[in-house]
């Protein structure tokens, strides 16, 4: 009996947004058609000259998919004549067997690569995020590792003290004491390979899926990532010159995640009088806010303030923290200071989900910090930064069309465009001169900044000259285009 040809655009969803070539698009869409039944035994595909035109894609595509479907023994490809699927029963148990296991729903959340929406490429000159190598004290670090792997550590070398070494949550309490005004046990600290860890962690602790959580709009990509990997729904929480704003919290939201001391990427520290709005609203709603200590070192207007965990006393905050851009992110060191009741808890699952800082790491940084050496690192890398962020600020005020936000503090500088520039054209020309900011955009759950994100880390004379230069040349086009 004759078939039509299966009509691929119910079958297939090509799209220059997915991460895969269009060839393997198609060729996965069409395995997947045949393995759910869609496509059954003996069913005809069009031609590869008809199916390029019904999915407007090159001949070239859909030769090249077919080639790979019948390398794998899905269809037959004869001279002169259709396409056909062959028997389910072979095909897709070959397939089956050559491609191993899909990934779960959950899967696909905590897989999610929402970097690739802010950097295009993978890091690069004017990154943001990202510390300045160079002021990593290396040869410091190597002594004090030395001086680590020679001792014998007794049982935290085998499987004790998994949620961190007495030695730097000592450390670690005094600190907060005396530098972020929050005073705790060191029972209360928990060590963890930094703040993405600690924030994957909380989630698993303190939620359930399908939980309402809510999140700075723009903040960083990290919680949402962290959240939605959990299972939870999104609730933004718009940020303004005064951080974010309390009166977004909804009422049926379990977490809340603030950058207070800079707000992440704008670098606009909370007022005090909305911190003290989100621990009341916490109260009443039984809301956990997680706090994130980001770059609380880098403070470059005003005084210092405590930590909103400074001013919370009934185990609504958690505090997180890290010691990333002090040192290194590569050190893999954050910590969690977490209320009483929830130690055994926190600690548990951080074991179980295998969240385990390094051992030797963790001696060396408790030796830093007592020593008084840290402090040291951090007045000498805050002068450096301060003096980059300044350049750049001065930099880009000096263009008309941009708005430029001078950080309160952070080791970033967000310009947001005055006008409907597309943010694509501007990367691209960027890139070419060797920059890689990261797109303002993908910070925003809703989608309405554009602009740019700009990394003092690796931000030169040269470069800061560069991206000037850049932005003033992209600008000038635009106005001759006009």
């Amino acid at each position: 009996m004759f078939r039509s040809p299966v009509w691929l655009t119910s079958v297939c969803h090509l799209s220059e947004e997915r991460s895969e070539p269009l060839p393997t698009q198609l060729y996965h869409d069409l395995v997947r058609a045949v393995r759910d039944g869609r496509i059954g035994d003996g069913d005809r595909l069009p031609s590869s000259r008809r199916a390029a035109e019904d999915l407007g894609v090159s001949r070239t595509t859909v030769t090249s998919a077919y080639e790979l479907l019948a390398a794998e023994g899905i269809i037959t490809v004869r001279q002169g004549a259709a396409p056909r699927v062959i028997s389910p029963e072979h095909s897709i148990q070959d397939q089956t067997c050559r491609h191993g296991p899909t990934p779960s729903l959950r899967g696909e959340a905590l897989s999610a690569d929402f970097r690739r929406e802010v950097l295009p490429t993978s890091g690069g000159a004017l990154a943001p995020g990202e510390p300045d190598e160079t002021l990593f004290p290396a040869d410091e670090w190597a002594r004090l590792l030395r001086r680590v792997s020679r001792r014998r550590l007794g049982a935290p070398a085998l499987y004790g003290d998994t949620y961190g070494v007495e030695d730097l949550r000592l450390a670690l309490r005094d600190r907060l004491a005396s530098d972020r005004g929050v005073h705790v046990d060191a029972d209360q600290i928990v060590i963890v390979p930094g703040s993405q860890a600690a924030m994957a962690l909380l989630a698993q602790v303190l939620t359930d899926p399908g939980d309402l959580a809510a999140i700075e709009d723009p903040g960083w990509l990290g919680a949402r990532a962290a959240f939605l990997g959990a299972g939870l729904r999104l609730s933004p929480l718009r940020v303004d010159a005064g951080g974010a704003d309390p009166a977004g919290l909804p009422v049926e939201a379990r977490l809340a995640y603030l950058t207070p001391s800079n707000q992440y990427p704008l670098g606009k520290r909370l007022s005090l009088s909305r911190r003290l709005e989100f621990i009341a609203r916490a109260k009443v709603t039984g809301a956990v806010l997680i706090e994130d200590d980001y770059d609380s070192d880098f403070h470059w207007s005003g005084r210092t303030i405590p930590a909103l965990a400074a001013q919370d006393h009934d185990g609504h905050v958690v505090l997180i923290g890290s010691a990333s851009k002090a040192l290194l992110p590569a050190l893999r060191i954050g910590w969690i200071v977490v209320p009483p009741g929830l130690i055994d808890t926190v600690r548990r699952a951080q074991r179980n989900l295998g969240m385990i800082a390094n051992l030797h790491a963790q001696f060396a940084l408790a030796e830093l910090m007592q020593s008084g050496r840290y402090r040291v690192q951090i007045r000498r890398i805050a002068r450096d930064y301060q003096g980059r962020v300044r350049t750049l600020v001065e930099a880009l005020t000096a263009i008309s069309e941009v708005t430029v936000h001078p950080p309160d503090g952070g080791v970033q500088v967000t310009l947001q465009f005055r006008s409907d520039l597309d943010e694509e054209p501007v990367l691209a020309e960027l890139a070419r001169r060797g920059l890689h900011p990261g797109r303002l955009s993908g910070y925003c759950q809703r989608g309405d900044l554009r602009g740019l994100v700009i990394g003092v880390g690796s931000a030169t004379p040269e470069r800061i000259t560069m991206l000037r230069d850049g932005l003033r040349n992209l600008f000038d086009q635009e106005t001759k285009h006009v």
